[in-house]
């Protein structure tokens, strides 16, 4: 299958890189996060994908071209100038770069690369910024085996916060932690090709298409208890660097299958659940 790639966002939230680099590109483990959600892709069987381009699209474009150059990959230096890759780890995939604009919404970037899916009966997409080590293609059996349009991955966040109930007076009446049961968008995603179907002009994707969706049951939720993890800040960023230095990164399944380790592939029962108001992405 395709795999569309929400590239375009400003990542105001990783102030830090974003003046500097597109959020796609920051480094986890030396390696921009885009490279490790493309590897993941890429070694469960989809290596043909489409970044939706729009802040600082051209250094994403620049990584690509230039990839043979970058840390972590070896090459020959002839005659001063010349220079020689010494093989290549996504020699077969297949990228198409989409220029969708500086301020479009995810929905719309995803209405302006349908060309480039044409004849595709499904196709995955992905927000860019977020890890899992989810055994894609069980998955994607359960899904391309019933009559639905679309499914997300639903996950429970990690939370550390209170919810606060107040009075008219704003006297507190009581703290509790929020619900564990909270089932948030995991940001992976699997279409069938209809989905074009459901999004209008302008709109974004979660909010209307996939409440159209919801009333006509054509919208599954697969809930997913592994490794999950966004980066939306420093922070997060920071986390996912401490795992792979300590060499505990569960998104890297490419070195567990490549060591026979067949255990992380192995398919969870089926967890479809109806996406409640909570799977909508803040």
């Amino acid at each position: 299958m395709k795999v569309v790639l929400f590239c375009g966002g400003l990542g105001l939230r990783l102030r830090d890189y974003s003046d500097k680099i597109p959020k796609p590109l920051v480094p986890i483990g030396g390696r921009p996060i885009l490279w490790h959600i493309m590897k993941y892709y890429a070694t469960q069987g989809h290596r043909d994908f489409i970044l939706c381009l729009g802040y600082r699209g051209a250094d994403i474009k620049a990584y690509f071209l230039e990839y043979h150059r970058q840390a972590g990959n070896d090459f020959l230096l002839l005659d001063g100038s010349r220079v020689e890759p010494l093989g290549s780890d996504i020699e077969d995939w297949r990228i198409s770069f989409v220029e969708t604009g500086l301020h479009t919404s995810i929905g719309q970037r995803l209405r302006m690369v349908r060309p480039h899916l044409a004849g595709e009966r499904y196709f995955l997409a992905n927000y860019s910024d977020t890890l899992t080590d989810l055994p894609l293609n069980g998955w994607l059996e359960r899904f391309t085996a019933q009559d639905k349009v679309a499914s997300m991955m639903c996950v429970r966040p990690h939370l550390s916060l209170h919810s606060v109930e107040l009075d008219p007076e704003g006297n507190v009446g009581a703290i509790r932690s929020l619900r564990q049961d909270l089932l948030v968008n995991g940001g992976y995603f699997v279409f069938r090709e209809d989905i074009f179907e459901y999004i209008d002009r302008g709109e974004d994707l979660v909010e209307q298409p996939f409440a159209r969706l919801c009333e006509r049951q054509l919208l599954l939720g697969h809930a997913y208890g592994g490794f999950w993890a966004t980066m939306d800040t420093f922070k997060d960023r920071q986390a996912l660097e401490d795992l792979y230095g300590l060499g505990r990164a569960p998104w890297e399944v490419w070195k567990y299958r490549r060591a026979g380790d067949e255990r992380r592939y192995a398919a969870p029962e089926p967890a479809f659940i109806p996406p409640p108001d909570a799977v909508a992405r803040d």
